[in-house]
């Protein structure tokens, strides 16, 4: 016979960064990020703030408590709330389903209560007068009425793939008005190192643009090499 699996499946003990190094990208820009990760870091584009939120509500550092919930059902995300740790970001996946919300203002007052820095979904939210409230910061699909079940299937701290990545518990989420990128806990050091350098070389073009430049000579080098083609 077979055996009857469990509605939610739930990872408590998963290895978590040093928050202390997760504070250094704090005001880091998710461009930043993901051009130390090789310009290849975010979520899928449609993951984004709540138009018209407070600035209050349009950033968020934090290391990720994934969790899976079964298309119109959030059983997943009730898992990650009772668990999560102060200053975990929420990462519930539903395979992109929209026909219903993940989360609305109450268990968002919930996650505020309980000391979480924000939720980031593929799916959307709703009470958004409420939400607003509340005050966390929140990167969904966008906002739907419709209440999901709690019904499961679902998982807590375990690996998810959401927007296109595959986010494990206790990565790095840092989020923008740009999106969400997701840094993995490995390579955070790395991260932290290269930042500085990504930053200065970010400042210096753009004081060049401030000052009139209009094309770099390293394009023009490359438009007049023999790696380009003129058809004319």
């Amino acid at each position: 016979m077979l055996e009857v699996p469990p509605i939610l499946t739930i990872q408590r003990n998963f290895d978590r960064p040093d928050p202390d190094k997760v504070a250094k990208l704090k005001g880091a820009l998710t461009g930043n990020i993901a051009d130390c990760l090789g310009g290849r870091a975010a979520l899928d584009p449609i993951i984004k703030p709540l138009a018209g939120c407070p600035d209050s509500m349009k950033s968020v550092v934090g290391p990720a408590i994934t969790c899976q919930c079964a298309p119109s059902d959030h059983l997943g995300a009730m898992g990650a709330l009772a668990e999560a740790k102060p200053g975990d970001v929420i990462v519930a996946a539903t395979e992109g389903y929209t026909g219903t919300a993940v989360m609305g203002d109450l268990m968002l007052g919930m996650a505020r209560n309980r000391g979480l820095a924000g939720l980031v979904t593929d799916g959307p939210v709703r009470d958004l007068g409420g939400v607003f409230a509340v005050g966390l910061p929140v990167f969904c699909a966008g906002i739907n009425p419709d209440s999901p079940a709690a019904l499961g299937p679902g998982s807590v701290g375990l690996p998810v793939t959401i927007g296109g990545a595959t986010v494990h518990p206790g990565d790095i989420v840092v989020a923008d008005m740009d999106g969400v990128v997701i840094v993995p806990q490995g390579k955070l050091d790395m991260i932290i190192d290269k930042l500085a350098e990504v930053r200065a070389a970010e400042a210096e073009m753009e004081a060049k643009v401030e000052a009139g430049l209009e094309v770099p000579d390293s394009w023009r080098e490359l438009f007049a090499s023999d790696k380009v083609r003129y058809l004319d």
